[in-house]
Parts: C-alpha cells; structure tokens; sequence
C-alpha cells in the first residue's frame, strides 16, 4: 500500500457537487492499495499513521500526533499513486490492485484507524469521481509504502 499523508488546517471531499466528507485540523490520507498488498501492510500503515508525530507543540516541534491535537482524518482511495511512468507517455496502473481486491482492503485500513483513533474516520466513496480540496498546513506531506518498512 502506497500512502500520501498531509498535515491539513481543512480539508473535503466533494463527489457529485455535493460536500461527502470535511474535516478541521488532521491528516488527509490518499491511499492506493497494490497487487500484493493485504492486510497486514493496512494494518502497519495504520499503525505507524496513528504513532506519527507531525503536530507541532508549544515550541514549534512536530511531537504532537493526530491524538494528541484530537484531530481527524479524511481517506481517499486513490490507485494512480502506484502509477508506472516508465514507458511512454500514458501512464500503467498495472500494479494496482482490481477493486475487488482492493476495496475491502481499504475499508479495512480505514476500520484499523478508527479502532486506533476511537472516533470515526471520514472519507470519500471508493471507485468515485472526487474532487479533493485541502489547505495544507506547513507543508507537511509524506509518502509512506508498506513495501519499504526498513
């Protein structure tokens, strides 16, 4: 599981000109589910997202995580994060996993979180047209893969 993380002030998740999901300060969470993914890369992604310290404290540090700000998180399945751009000009998503494989894994990493997070997680519809807006907050973006734990 290919994973891009943002530290967001706001961010929301409009699917057919109607606002599904929004949320205050927290992680939005892109998410592509590859071939070989199942779930114990959903869970360790989980894991580590949840342990993340990158809220600043008092002093300007990131040692805060998402429970200590109490914050939220908004998931988007994505697939075209595990893009090859290798050849040509189009891009191959052939290392993406097919949504019967896939769905399920990302309701089960969304699941995972909210057991961490005690509260609901928030997110778009699988497979659906979204438009994304988020104001990102630093910028804090990270990319997180399941295949390189090391």
């Amino acid at each position: 599981m290919r994973v891009v993380l943002q530290r967001v002030n706001t961010a929301s998740v409009t699917i057919d000109d109607t606002v599904k999901a929004e949320i205050k300060a927290g992680i939005l969470i892109l998410v592509a589910i590859g071939i070989d993914d199942d779930e114990g890369d959903a869970e360790w992604l989980a894991n580590k997202i949840f342990s993340l310290r990158i809220f600043n404290d008092k002093e300007g540090k990131m040692n805060l995580s998402i429970s200590d700000i109490e914050g939220d998180f908004l998931v988007i399945s994505q697939f075209t994060l595990l893009a090859s751009t290798k050849k040509g000009n189009r891009p191959s998503y052939t290392k993406s996993a097919r949504p019967e494989k896939s769905k399920p894994l990302y309701e089960t990493f969304i699941k995972k979180l909210e057991t961490l997070h005690n509260k609901e997680v928030l997110s778009g519809i699988f497979g659906a047209d979204m438009k994304v807006k988020l104001l990102n907050d630093g910028p804090v973006t990270i990319i997180m893969d399941s295949k390189n734990k090391e």
